[in-house]
């Protein structure tokens, strides 16, 4: 199984994109302004869209996407995420004032787009890999993801302030090899961060503490202006973890 980071950043500018990550060929985490890089052919080649949660730069791809690709293809684009999630972008993205509902297009028979509710730790099998939702503490619901090949397991959180249901469900995989955890603020701006429902270093640092087995870290979602900063500080809180930086094109093989 290959990850493919399409997008990593916590904003916008020449060279970032916000958050995706490829499975294969078939199935997306997220669907931020990286999807967009994708060709026509591998736009209309995934099957599953699985969202962590409702804010725009986990989702800004998915309406233009399926509007994209939608006839290209033979089946419907599977879209699964919380019931609460389903419900803001039926509510607020697909609502034919935002944009079209497809749902209903080109008919309710044979839409475009269908969308699947998740359960947190119900794992979802996709072929030869699982997919399972597992706890994300944001200030919408939301979920983080982990993805197992059967070789080896990646953790993406998701945004997320963490929490030990979170752990606590890490803490059980046997074949963890990746977390991919957000930390969008710098320390200065704890105050912003808790109240975003988002980790600055220090809280990271806290967090890893939960964590009972090895693994290798990568830091993702930082704000454009503040990542080196983020990033030093990251090094000094977390040293004991060794996180890494997420990039934008990385491939992490399972």
């Amino acid at each position: 199984m290959k990850i493919t980071v399409l997008g990593c950043s916590g904003g916008i500018g020449a060279g970032l994109r916000t958050t995706s990550l490829l499975v294969d060929h078939d199935v997306l985490i997220d669907a931020g302004t990286g999807v967009g890089d994708l060709s026509l052919a591998e736009l209309a080649g995934i099957d599953h869209v699985f969202v962590t949660h409702s804010h725009l730069d986990h989702v800004a791809s998915l309406p233009m996407m399926v509007d994209t690709v939608g006839g290209m293809r033979d089946r419907p684009l599977v879209v699964h995420a919380l019931p609460e999630t389903i419900a803001d972008l039926k509510q607020h993205l697909f609502n034919w004032r935002l944009w079209p509902d497809f749902t209903e297009i080109p008919s309710r028979e044979r839409p475009y787009l269908r969308f699947s509710p998740v359960t947190v730790d119900t794992p979802i099998p996709m072929g030869n890999r699982t997919i399972k939702p597992v706890y994300a503490q944001h200030i919408v619901p939301a979920v983080g993801y982990a993805v197992d090949s059967g070789a080896g397991t990646l953790v993406f959180t998701g945004d997320t302030m963490g929490g030990e249901p979170l752990w606590r469900t890490v803490n059980t995989m046997s074949n963890l090899r990746y977390i991919i955890i957000e930390t969008a603020f710098p320390d200065a701006e704890e105050a912003l961060a808790v109240m975003s429902r988002h980790l600055c270093p220090r809280l990271l640092a806290l967090e890893l503490t939960q964590l009972q087995q090895s693994a290798e870290i990568y830091v993702t979602h930082l704000k454009p202006s503040d990542g080196d900063k983020i990033m030093q500080e990251v090094a000094i809180r977390a040293a004991r973890w060794n996180p890494k930086r997420l990039l934008g094109q990385q491939v992490f093989e399972l």
